[in-house]
Order: structure tokens, then C-alpha cells, then sequence
């Protein structure tokens, strides 16, 4: 089975649209979201709806739980004004449909969560080599893939494997599609041959200022616009 696996859309409607554009045109079996379908940017309900439509699992990230409680404290202060904003402008079938998203799926032997798979409610960051080597037991698949950093890194349960290759174990912390942070500005995704065992990660260009212009028109701090543009 081929997976195309999205994260951390937040609202970018620009950027999800040209990401599943290079999915169709690549051909895949499944699209899987690994969390935060909302938050930081301003087309929240589309970006539900086009997850919802697309997507066959999408596990449940940090600032979708924000946005449906409306428990934003935890999150930055950009991030809690976008998450109010996107409360706001979602329907009641969307918040509902957030609001049961699972905290982790397995599909074809390969584990989805948004975070870390152990604590997934506590939304971990897995930005050292101990926090993310010690996640190779909580899950038992071959392979791991999260969100939540924004940043792609491939960690092997063996010392030294850093890249995706049969035979090994891995936790694969995906890049945003919405928001990336790695000084690349260009919408993330991910494609996983569950059968050949060989993971791609892909870079694909969209209008950045459209999407930051729909920030700005919808009254969201600049400074998150800002943030689209240098892909930090």
C-alpha cells in the first residue's frame, strides 16, 4: 500500500491544496493526516472539510483540541488568537467531527499519531535523540510516523540509522504541510510504501502570500504570516 501522509495543515488552505494536487499526480492508496487539520491560519473549515473528503484516518493533533474545547492557555499567544478565530468560524459538524478524532490509528502495520506515541495527550515535543529514541516502546510497528515538530527527522531504533530502509525500526516525525519550520517555506508531505518499506519525504511549492494575505484579511497577528514566508 502507498500512504500519503500530510501534518500540521493549521488552516493553510493554499498549502493543502497544492499538496494534494501532488498527490493526485503521484497516485496513492490512502491519505492519512497526522493532526492539527486547524489553527494558525485563517481557512479552517475548508481545510476540515478537504481533510475530511481526502483523508481515510486523521489522528488528533494539540490545536484541533484547542480549537474544540476552547482551552487555548497551553498554546502560543498567536496560535491561542488563531485557534479562537478558527472556534468561531467552524461549524458544529466540523467541531464535532474534530472532537472525535482518535489519538493514534494504525493502518497496514505502520502507527499514526500527532505527537509522540507515548504520551499522546501530552503532546511531547520529540526534539532531542532520548526523547525520540525512548518512543520506540510504546509503539509495536515497524514504523512510527508523528507530527507536532514541524521539522521531518527519521530516528532508527538502532544507533546511527537515519534513514527509512527495511529491516529496521523507525519514528518518523513528519514536516508541516501548513506551517513549516525548518527555513523552508514549502508545504511538506510524505510518501510511504508500506510494501517496499521505503519512505520519501517531498517539498511542494504554493502561493505563500495568498495564504498570508488570508491571515491578514482575517485580522490573525502578522507575525504569522511572517512565518509562512521564511519557513521558521
Amino acid at each position: 500500500m502507498r500512504l500519503a501522509l500530510i501534518a500540521d495543515v493549521h488552516s493553510n488552505l493554499e498549502a493543502l491544496t497544492a499538496v494534494l494536487a501532488e498527490v493526485d499526480k503521484r497516485g496513492v492508496d490512502q491519505i492519512v493526516c497526522l493532526g492539527d487539520v486547524v489553527g494558525y491560519g485563517a481557512d479552517a473549515q475548508a481545510c476540515v472539510d478537504l481533510v475530511r473528503e481526502r483523508c481515510t484516518v486523521t489522528v488528533m493533533g494539540n490545536h484541533d483540541e484547542a480549537v474544540v474545547t476552547g482551552n487555548v492557555q497551553f498554546l502560543p499567544k498567536d496560535g491561542q488568537a488563531a485557534a479562537l478565530h478558527n472556534r468561531q468560524h467552524l461549524d458544529a459538524e466540523a467541531l464535532a467531527w474534530l472532537a472525535a478524532l482518535p489519538d493514534e490509528a494504525v493502518v497496514e502495520n505502520t502507527t499514526l499519531v500527532h505527537a509522540t506515541p507515548q504520551l499522546p495527550k501530552r503532546w511531547l515535543r520529540a526534539d532531542s535523540f532520548q526523547v525520540s529514541h525512548a518512543q520506540f516502546q510504546h509503539f509495536q510497528t515497524p514504523i512510527c510516523f508523528a507530527g507536532h515538530m514541524h521539522m521531518p527527522a527519521v530516528v532508527g531504533e538502532k544507533i546511527g540509522q537515519m534513514r527509512v530502509k527495511p529491516g529496521g525500526r523507525f519514528f518518523v516525525v513528519c514536516g508541516s504541510t501548513g506551517q513549516p519550520r525548518d527555513a523552508n517555506p514549502r508545504a511538506f508531505v510524505g510518501f510511504f510504501d508500506t510494501e517496499a518499506f521505503a519512505y520519501e519525504p517531498v517539498r511542494v511549492p504554493y502561493n505563500v502570500d495568498e495564504a498570508a494575505r488570508r491571515i491578514a484579511e482575517a485580522g490573525l497577528p502578522m507575525e504569522l504570516g511572517r512565518r509562512l514566508r521564511s519557513g521558521r
